[in-house]
């Protein structure tokens, strides 16, 4: 098949279907490790069209989501700061709120705060305003690490003094290392990410199938590639086998872009780095070796560590004047809770209430990978 349509066809969406309630026989649990695949499975019905013994459980997958909240309080905290500096940044980042504030409504208060649409667009900004210092506000998996790279790379060429990057760049098989190391959900298998894979390779989660026993399957983003992953990975449980298939094989390999991983080896180093809801993990993280530490904006601008955390009941009580449900709403936003699978969105008691992609209270809801905002869109908006 060559073209999007051929991927939307109903038929064979339903033909696939059917083999899966012909073989599905164990109760399990499946994890996607993409937002993308998320807003796939809730946007065609595919996780209603399942039958009742397999679980769909949506995991960390939108890198702004999994941004944490000590981390966007500090890029916030920081724009306040410097009036020298412009800050860019990918769009869904803006309306992330911190405990106090987002990059959107400090843009609204004066800061020179500027959505770019690649990396390259800060560079960009940087040769044209060469009295301000630039900064890039990094985030995201695998995917995009190759560009941020780059344009490190670039600037360095360049000779283009006026620019650095505060990255927080995460890593995808450490998550699905800590998920299944915390021990709260049962997971049989993941449905693993298709374009963090293009960059890592399939053979980046044979641990997850070693050691842990859990099969995964590298599926699309498309209907039909969502529903053949799954009906792959089904296959493998009920046979009892802990493999790593490629579903996405128009795409993924098993060792992946050699070439962007030579980049990324080249800029950045593995570290330690802290997801919203679970906490440090381990060597998740990339920040900039020390001979590009000229382009490292924590270190340029002394970027401190410290959080500015405070309870979300201060943003909250400003939204409602309803007291039954301000009531509810001091139990806080649930994003840790859905990132690590524990909630659906509509289990937090501000899903739909005060929390809506108009009005955002947490990171879920903002991006569009996030799974709140898949839930919003396809399910929760469908039922009202």
């Amino acid at each position: 098949m060559k073209y999007i349509d051929e991927f939307r066809q109903k038929n064979a969406a339903q033909a696939i279907l059917k083999k899966i309630h012909e073989i599905s026989k164990k109760k399990c649990n499946i994890m996607e490790i993409c937002g993308t695949h998320t807003h796939a499975i809730s946007k065609y019905g595919i996780r209603n069209a399942l039958p009742p013994n397999i679980c769909l459980i949506s995991g960390p997958g939108c890198p702004v989501c999994v941004t944490s909240a000590g981390d966007v309080n500090r890029v916030i905290e920081f724009s306040k700061r410097e009036k020298d500096v412009i800050l860019a940044t990918f769009g869904d980042m803006m309306r992330v709120p911190g405990t106090e504030s987002s990059l959107q409504e400090q843009k609204a208060a004066g800061r020179d705060i500027r959505v770019v649409y690649s990396p390259l667009g800060a560079i960009d900004i940087a040769m044209a305003k060469p009295e301000k210092e630039v900064i890039l506000f990094a985030v995201g998996f695998e995917t995009t690490v190759p560009t941020v790279a780059a344009t490190v790379l670039m600037a360095k060429d360049k000779g283009i003094k006026n620019f650095s990057v505060f990255a927080l760049h995460k890593l995808t098989p450490p998550a699905m290392k800590a998920l299944l190391d915390l021990g709260e959900l049962n997971l049989h298998g993941f449905i693993c990410p298709g374009h963090v894979t293009t960059i890592i390779g399939a053979n980046a989660y044979r641990f997850i199938a070693e050691d842990y026993h859990a099969p995964c399957v590298v599926a699309g983003f498309e209907p039909l590639d969502a529903i053949h992953g799954l009906y792959m990975l089904v296959k493998q449980l009920e046979e009892g086998r802990n493999d790593i298939e490629i579903q996405y094989k128009r795409v993924v390999t098993w060792n992946g872009n050699v070439k962007a991983q030579k980049i990324i080896e080249q800029v950045f180093e593995i570290c330690d780095s802290s997801w919203r809801g679970i906490g440090t993990i381990p060597m998740s993280g990339l920040r900039l070796k020390e001979e590009f530490a000229d382009f490292n904006a924590e270190k340029r601008f002394g970027i401190k560590s410290e959080t500015f955390e405070k309870p979300l009941d201060m943003i909250l009580d400003l939204r409602l004047d309803n007291g039954d449900l301000k009531s509810e709403i001091q139990t806080g936003c649930a994003c840790g809770e859905v990132l690590r699978g524990l909630l659906i969105p509509n289990q937090c008691p501000l899903f739909g209430k005060v929390c809506s992609p108009e009005t955002p209270v947490g990171p879920c809801m903002v991006s569009f990978e996030g799974t709140c905002a898949a839930y919003y869109k396809y399910e929760f908006l469908q039922s009202t």
